[in-house]
């Protein structure tokens, strides 16, 4: 009989996780070793939220939300949002489409249960499970742990880093990898942050009326990207679903120009002429009346339209109308990244081959977000990371 391979899975997050799942235990030793004391922090945190696991989109919209779509692509066409979907329903974990089309599990299943569900596949995979090891990079040809203060030294037959990206450290996603892998030669990105709050240098003035105020149903638009949704205008400035698809935009600008622009369209499903229309139908009435009562605006959107205009713009209907459909805000910042939902940068997608085989490491692999791909919020994340984790499980299989 073969001797079994031994495999090393450094970090214990969702990519590991399905990895680890889906390895065949006939054909490897299957260890994970993570450096808290518990798998799955980032996954639990996330599900605080609401536990938002993928999107319903149809394939085809759905890889067009990944950058770069050619890398991310095979992984996800070789395990899909549906095909997720049906495994975690195999694993006892039924789930549901949300109006949004996000994808949750059943009401009344909290993320802990998803994550013992994951974790009894894994006991019936015969996993390996080692806390509290802190990988401290290479001796020679073998793997070096911190762990309780003590040096441990592993050399496993092929080696699977999992290591996360650079925000929330409190969850172990602290990026201090960068440097093990730049000493191999391995071309590796700092960390930047994505899908995050973006800085806004309010007036102090508007900031008291409007601050923890959201804007729901609107259309956000930065370069040639649009996205509906809503955002929460904050001390620090604006954040929410609708500016974290933006991220790739905003990003490239803010690195370029030092800022970046966005415009907001209060009333997306209106056309100008219409909004137009309605306010010049009802001049007897007060500006202020008639973007209430003909446009149903908010009072933070009027509070925004008012501080930007003079007198007689906000009372023409022909100014309003285009101010309503769009409205300009400039970004100055990123969120500190600590604070980001998740980072790009980590190693470059150039450095794997299409197995995520590491080139100038052989039988050393990389799969999630240490890897320097984007996608916003909605489930897109998580995918990305079993797609990469299973992918790479058939492949190690077939071996």
């Amino acid at each position: 009989m073969t001797k079994k391979k031994h495999i090393a899975i450094i970090g214990g997050g969702p990519a590991s996780l399905m990895l680890a799942c889906s390895l065949d235990k006939i054909k490897y030793h299957i260890s994970i070793y993570e450096k808290n004391s518990a798998l799955g922090r980032k996954f639990l945190v996330a599900g605080k939220g609401g536990f938002n696991l993928t999107h319903s989109e149809e394939l085809d919209a759905f890889i067009n939300r990944y950058h770069p779509k050619e890398f991310i692509t095979p992984f996800l066409k070789q395990f899909t949002n549906s095909d997720f979907r049906n495994w975690l329903a195999s694993i006892g974990i039924e789930t549901y489409v949300g109006t949004s089309k996000r994808v949750f599990p059943k009401k009344g299943i909290k993320p802990i249960e998803v994550l013992q569900a994951i974790e009894k596949i894994m006991l019936q995979n015969q996993v390996n499970l080692h806390f509290n090891y802190t990988w401290k990079g290479w001796h020679k040809d073998e793997l070096v742990f911190e762990h309780k203060q003590t040096t441990v030294n592993v050399k496993p037959d092929i080696t699977v880093f999992a290591l996360g990206g650079g925000s929330w450290k409190v969850t172990g996603s602290d990026g201090q990898w960068l440097n093990y892998f730049t000493e191999k030669h391995i071309v590796a990105l700092p960390f930047v942050p994505s899908n995050c709050a973006y800085k806004i240098n309010w007036d102090a003035s508007l900031l008291t009326l409007i601050e923890g105020q959201a804007l729901k149903n609107c259309e956000f638009t930065c370069g040639n990207f649009s996205k509906k949704g809503e955002a929460i205008l904050t001390q620090f400035g604006i954040e929410g679903s609708g500016i974290y698809a933006l991220s790739k935009t905003i990003r490239e600008q803010l690195h370029s120009e030092k800022k970046a622009t966005i415009t907001i369209d209060f009333k997306p499903d209106l056309s100008e002429l219409e909004i137009k229309n309605r306010l010049q139908d009802n001049a007897r009435l007060s500006m202020k009346d008639r973007l209430e009562n003909k446009l149903n605006l908010t009072s933070i959107q009027i509070q925004l339209l008012k501080f930007i205009t003079n007198k007689e713009q906000y009372h023409s209907p022909d100014y309003i109308s285009k101010l309503i459909k769009f409205y300009p805000i400039s970004l100055n910042d990123f969120a500190p990244l600590d604070e980001a939902i998740s980072t790009v940068g980590g190693i470059q997608t150039t450095e794997v081959t299409k197995n995520l085989e590491l080139i100038k490491l052989p039988h050393h692999y990389c799969i999630g977000e240490m890897l320097d791909w984007d996608a916003p919020t909605g489930g897109y994340l998580l995918q990305a990371c079993f797609s990469m984790g299973y992918s790479l499980a058939k492949h190690l299989n077939k071996n």
